[in-house]
């Protein structure tokens, strides 16, 4: 993820840096993976403001990423494309598995459209699979770690970390 260094035309946007968004290759969703997701606005159940100040910002559609990847073993799939998501600072990447089925994971950093990538304890070690930590080698990147098996990512899940 490349960035942008803005020019300094006012005080607050000097030293100023924004992604390029070069190494997105899709503008729309896949829309079998996308489901609404209902602006609060800062109130609550019954409608009343709870939390000064919230509200407004662009309308969002919540893509489904799969967190757990446990399912696919042995079966291949390919990176078909890398997208935008408003709702975290990573970008998203749509996997085809070689049996048909689409799903949306965590782009890690080093994958681009087209990457092989594999899960199960018998995957290689390369940026975009999925195995035991217990299978890694000490030293190597990481990403999407469950704090429990079986329990989901839940650290190192943004972009940078």
């Amino acid at each position: 993820m490349a960035l942008r260094k803005l020019r300094p035309v006012t005080p607050s946007s000097r030293g100023q840096s924004v992604s390029d968004f070069a190494e997105i290759t899709r503008s729309t969703p896949e829309k079998s993976l996308i489901r609404p997701i209902n602006s609060r606005g800062g109130r609550n159940a019954s409608g009343k403001i709870t939390t000064r100040h919230q509200g407004g910002g662009h309308k969002r559609a919540y893509r489904v990423i799969d967190f757990l990847r446990n399912d696919k073993d042995g079966v291949p799939a390919v990176i078909a494309q890398i997208e935008y998501d408003p709702n975290r600072s990573a970008r998203i990447a749509l996997v085809h598995f070689a049996d048909g089925e689409k799903r949306y994971i965590i782009a890690p950093l080093g994958v681009e459209q087209g990457t092989k990538i594999e899960n199960g304890p018998t995957a290689d070690i390369k940026p975009g699979n999925n195995l035991p930590l217990r299978n890694i080698p000490v030293g190597t990147m990481i990403h999407a770690i469950e704090t429990r098996p079986g329990g989901g990512a839940r650290i190192a899940r943004s972009a940078g970390s």
